[in-house]
């Protein structure tokens, strides 16, 4: 059907009449839905995220700062139940869309009109100037600043350095230098500008500090610290039942905000450590692995480290289990490549390989249970059973999590070590079973285990001349180190 001018003039009139009904429109909120991002103006906001629905001191801290006068904004997943009387002109932001709200109140960036938002832990109160302080020390303060942090009570804020390692999934704490921090420990108010805030992939995500010192250190920027304190509220002690909930939520909540920044290991600045994921009670913290690569591999990460212990754990066990039975086993393919290079499984290896004896399956109750059909889970919750790509076994580190060590049965043929099963791997060939008289202990992930007793020679027969020296990935094909 053709179009005649008069038709296009006419629809291109009706077009624009309901654009600016849109823009014009003010839902039940109050707020019109943003035809285009708003203005900023300058002036800080408060922003009121870190606070539980049970005993909270959020009507004060609202209220102080409501005083001074800076517009505060209470973001939350659902109005707080108990529910909290809020002091006039302070606006409640539920940050997940329901089906009677309309999506602007879902986006609290589209309330936040100031240059600078200021996160406000609950039970602070308010201190005329600090603010603005705040804000001019961080426009200040040099390219690369782009927080400011200024403690909340007496106790003064602890400068912590804070160093990435993406590709082992790890973050680490050490102790900072003054004016050189990435990030502080004790309760403080983060200042920053709005832009910065909400161009962070995760800008409210609880807890609010160590979500914004993690995802400020991917951009390399820096935090400068305020010695002046902000007052802190006289509040009544925190019943045990809700010192108990405060500390289960923040356990959850940590470890949601590890997993969706890809953060496996937390290295404190005193040593200690904290791990996510890769438990027995967790799936195993990778899917499918495809053309020998698994996924980690593409996006620029290696082996998950709780992921490695795992393996290492499994591989004592596994090789411990055979040990005790009399099952003749040796270090195979990339397992034998990290012991020689490393003393440990490769950092982007993700099983561990062992070649065995095929006579001595029988010796051992669970090799043997495997090889008749049945997975069979040992005392210690590790999963036995026959593989389901051929004549080898696996054992899990768990029913649920399915990080595996592989044992491959070989026999001998004319002095040559065979197997039946070939999945066409590079280290997937025959050898001399004089490799193998005698066998001989080799360190591999923190135990010692049984190895052919020229490690050098057996892996150039598998991999090629130089293999200890020259690392790759499992496919270069797919993904070269």
């Amino acid at each position: 059907m053709r179009v005649t001018p008069c038709q296009a003039a006419l629809a291109g009139a009706i077009g624009l009449n309901l654009l600016l009904l849109f823009c014009a429109w003010r839902g039940p909120g109050g707020s019109p839905p943003s035809c285009r991002p708003p203005r900023a103006v300058p002036g800080v906001t408060v922003l009121l995220r870190d606070f539980e629905d049970f005993e909270n001191d959020l009507a004060g801290t609202a209220r102080s700062f409501a005083s001074l006068p800076v517009p505060v904004l209470v973001a939350a997943e659902s109005a707080p139940y108990p529910p909290v009387p809020l002091p006039e002109g302070v606006t409640l932001l539920p940050l997940h869309p329901t089906p009677d709200q309309p999506p602007p109140l879902a986006h609290p960036e589209l309330h936040v009109r100031t240059r600078h938002v200021a996160l406000v832990p609950d039970g602070t109160r308010a201190l005329p100037g600090l603010l603005e302080r705040m804000r001019d020390v961080l426009e200040g303060g040099g390219g690369d600043v782009r927080l400011v942090a200024a403690p909340v009570g007496p106790v003064p804020l602890r400068c912590l350095d804070l160093r990435l390692e993406p590709r082992e999934w790890t973050v680490q704490y050490g102790t900072g230098t003054p004016g050189i921090c990435r990030a502080v420990e004790g309760t403080a108010v983060l200042l920053l500008r709005t832009r910065d805030l909400f161009a962070l992939p995760f800008p409210l995500t609880r807890p609010v500090p160590a979500a914004l010192f993690i995802q400020a250190a991917f951009r390399g920027w820096g935090l400068r610290v305020m010695p002046t304190p902000f007052p802190a509220a006289r509040r009544s002690p925190v019943s045990p039942h809700g010192r108990w909930k405060t500390q289960n939520l923040a356990e959850t909540r940590r470890r949601r905000l590890m997993r969706d920044l890809g953060i496996k290991r937390e290295v404190l600045a005193d040593g200690q450590e904290r791990w996510f994921g890769c438990s027995k009670e967790t799936p195993r913290c990778f899917g499918t692995v495809h053309a020998r690569t698994p996924q980690y591999l593409l996006a620029g990460r290696w082996t998950p480290p709780c992921c490695l212990r795992a393996l290492r754990e499994t591989a004592r066990h596994v090789t411990g289990v055979l040990e005790a039975a009399g099952v003749r086993y040796w270090l195979e393919g990339g397992s034998l490549l990290g012991a020689a290079r490393l003393s440990d499984i490769i950092p982007w290896d993700y099983d561990v390989d062992l070649g065995i004896y095929r006579e001595d399956v029988g010796k051992c109750r669970w090799l043997a249970a495997a090889a008749a059909g049945e997975a069979v889970e040992d005392p210690e919750g590790f999963l036995w059973e026959k593989a389901a790509e051929g004549d080898f076994y696996r054992v899990h580190y768990s029913r649920s999590n399915r990080l595996h060590v592989d044992l491959w049965p070989f026999y001998p043929r004319g002095g040559v070590m065979t197997k039946d099963t070939w999945l066409g791997h590079p280290q997937d060939v025959e050898f001399p079973e004089s490799f193998l008289r005698p066998r001989v202990p080799m360190p591999f992930a923190g135990f010692t285990a049984m190895a052919p007793n020229n490690p050098r020679l057996f892996l150039e027969l598998k991999f090629g001349p130089g293999a200890i020296e020259s690392p790759e990935y499992p496919n270069p094909a797919v993904k070269r180190l």
